[in-house]
Formats: structure tokens, sequence, C-alpha cells
């Protein structure tokens, strides 16, 4: 389905990001994958694609916060791929904590990497999805993005910055071609939830689940394929934001 095509995904060496990478691989995307610092997680990932799928992936370190180490880094890719047809934003972190006792520190972190590191992905990737007049962009929002969620304003405000981001660049980009959607998992199961089994707000998913990585990268792979859906904000949170 993708055979030729080339991927981006950030946050890639694990949780949602390797397995939104495995999805498109799967489907015959070669992928470049950007992480952050676990350079054997990353590794790992690329050469479980490579070995099962037969596809080229190729790992890229990279601060997404950085504006001027993603212009190199996304230089690099076209380099070794020559062109993107598909960008999933995924990276992200978290730093809660209260409003009141909020670190202006931690308030920034957030942003920097979730909103402002799709925005440098986005803005550095343009130029070649413009030049081949067609492409995919899917920001990994969250439900926290519609809903709010105490303790974690930092992270809800990135979030739903991120929907604004993918609603904006897809009126901008929709009469060249290129589409941009957005994802918001709920609770799915990785490293950065599984520390929140206690949270109450468990029980309020109708579903009475959480949700696994597979479940987030399936709806990539819709969304890769929906050539007629574009500034969708599609959940994938076992109803928990409906």
């Amino acid at each position: 389905m993708l055979k030729g095509k080339v991927a981006i995904v950030t946050g890639a060496s694990r949780g949602i990001g390797a397995a939104i990478t495995q999805k498109l691989a799967s489907l015959g995307a070669n992928v470049a994958v950007i992480y952050a610092g676990n350079t054997e997680a990353a590794e790992a990932v690329c050469e479980n694609c490579r070995q099962r799928y037969g596809v080229e992936v190729k790992p890229y370190r990279c601060d997404v916060s950085d504006f001027e180490a993603v212009r190199t880094t996304v230089a690099a890719i076209k380099a070794d791929f020559g062109t993107v047809h598909i960008l999933v934003n995924n990276a992200g972190v978290t730093k809660d904590g209260l409003v009141a006792m909020m670190k202006e520190e931690d308030f920034d972190r957030v942003l920097d990497i979730n909103l402002k590191g799709a925005f440098h992905m986005i803005r550095h990737c343009t130029g070649m999805l413009l030049r081949n007049r067609e492409g995919c962009i899917i920001n990994i929002s969250s439900v926290s993005g519609l809903m709010g969620n105490a303790g974690q304003s930092n992270y809800a405000a990135s979030k739903a910055g991120l929907i604004g981001l993918t609603k904006s660049v897809a009126k901008e980009l929709a009469p060249k071609g290129i589409r941009c959607n957005a994802i918001a998992p709920g609770f799915i199961g990785t490293d950065m939830t599984r520390e929140q089994a206690d949270n109450p707000l468990l029980s309020m998913i109708p579903l009475g689940k959480m949700g696994e990585a597979e479940d987030v990268a399936e709806a990539v792979a819709y969304l890769v394929s929906a050539k007629y859906v574009t500034g969708e904000v599609l959940r994938v949170d076992g109803g928990i934001a409906m």
C-alpha cells in the first residue's frame, strides 16, 4: 500500500512511535526514525522493521525542540531518502504538576517539545511535500487537549495547541494536495501512562480498559490512506472524551 513512500516518525524509539513505525513499515514504507536519546532502542526498532518487512529504516537522533537541529536532521533525511511523503509528529513529554506550583521551565519544556517540535518538523518538511504535490501530516495530540486534565495544564495546552496547528496547516496545504490530521489518544499502555494505573479517570472509560499503542498505529494507517479526510481529530480513547 505504501511501497516507495517515505515516512518520518518522531519519538519513534518506543511506545506509540515504535508501533507507528512498525505499522508503516509493514505497509511497505521506508521510515526515518527520529529519537531523542535512546540509541539502542531506536536501532532495535529499525532492525526489527528491516528484518520483518525488508524496507529501509534509519535512525536519526534529534531534539525536535531545536529549530536548527530539526533543519539539519531533515536535510540528512532528504539526502538519504530523497524526499518525504508522510510525517507523523509523535514526540512528546510530560512534566505534570498543579498550576499553582508549576515551574516555568516545566511549562516551557513541554510546549517546546510537544507543540513547537511539531511546528519545526512541519516547517522543514513542507518544502518536500509541496514539491511532491501530495503528502500526509499526522499530529499525535491527546484527549487531554480536548477535555483538559488536572495536574497537566502544560501537557493539555500543548496538545490543544497541536489541534489548532493541525487545522490551520490543513487549510493552508489542502490546495496543494497535502492533508493534515490529528489523533487524540486516551489512556494508552506505554511507559508514560502505566505509572497512572491508579488514575480515577480509568474507571470513566466506556470500553473499560486502556488502549494499546497498536490501536493508535492503526489510526495512523487509516489517516494515511484516507484521501478525502483533512483537518480532522480522530479520538482513540475508548470513548472517554465523547
